[in-house]
């Protein structure tokens, strides 16, 4: 019996970047890397300096796909990766922690197969809280206290850099509709044993942190959804 090959593939997504010269900067790193896919959401007018600074790498901007939501863009996925450079320097902690470095993200990613989203936010506030609810993996570049800012084409060449070699393998990761299920599900039992309300929601985005660092297999969010319907069980009985 032939062995189906597994495959390991990223997609790049910029959301609402403002300046079309990055995006052409983006593409040209892309392609030093050997990356293809490039998502853009609600970008800036694709103008003169996105081609020019694209250079041999404009055919990535063409064959770009442009949506208007971000749930439209990381569809399909099987992990989300957010970018930040702040990670837990704000009141929101908990929503951008705890981050690795994209050293870390390529040995967490090495064996696997599935499709990563890459998200990288805007030139001047990056990714917002909302946004950073729905990645899976938080990661920053490790850079001086004194200047932590990147430009985002050098952030993204850094990213792509480290990813560039990591091996894929047969360990296959589950669906995100799959994932998605189960972060419903144990949103739901938090609410089944009367989890404190102002507890709740820092609980989920920490459970959803710890879950997506795991790179869970469909039989493993399978499993983890039949102890949850378990807990409800034993719950309605009482």
């Amino acid at each position: 019996m032939k062995r189906v090959t597994m495959e390991l593939s990223f997609r790049v997504i910029l959301v609402e970047p403002i300046y079309s010269g990055n995006v052409g900067s983006v593409a040209r790193v892309m392609k030093n890397f050997g990356f293809n896919e490039l998502i853009l959401l609600n970008p800036c007018e694709l103008d003169m300096p996105a081609r020019l600074m694209a250079m041999h790498a404009y055919d990535l901007i063409e064959s770009a796909r442009i949506v208007s939501s971000l749930k439209e863009a990381i569809e399909g996925s099987n992990i989300v990766v957010g970018m930040t450079g702040l990670p837990g320097r704000t009141d929101n902690r908990h929503i951008r922690m705890p981050a690795l470095s994209p050293r870390k993200l390529r040995d967490k990613l090495s064996g696997k197969s599935g499709v990563v989203s890459l998200l990288f936010g805007r030139e001047d506030d990056g990714l917002r809280n909302d946004e950073l609810e729905l990645c899976d993996i938080i990661v920053t570049i490790p850079t001086d206290q004194e200047y932590p800012s990147m430009n985002l084409s050098h952030a993204a060449a850094v990213v792509l850099y480290e990813l560039s070699d990591v091996g894929s393998g047969d360990t296959c990761m589950a669906d995100r509709f799959d994932i998605e299920l189960l972060y419903e599900h144990l949103n739901e039992v938090l609410s089944d044993i009367e989890y404190k309300e102002h507890k709740k929601d820092k609980t989920r985005l920490m459970l959803q942190r710890i879950l997506g660092r795991a790179e869970l297999t469909g039989r493993e969010v399978q499993t983890l959804r039949g102890v949850l319907r378990r807990i409800q069980w034993k719950l309605d009985k009482k």
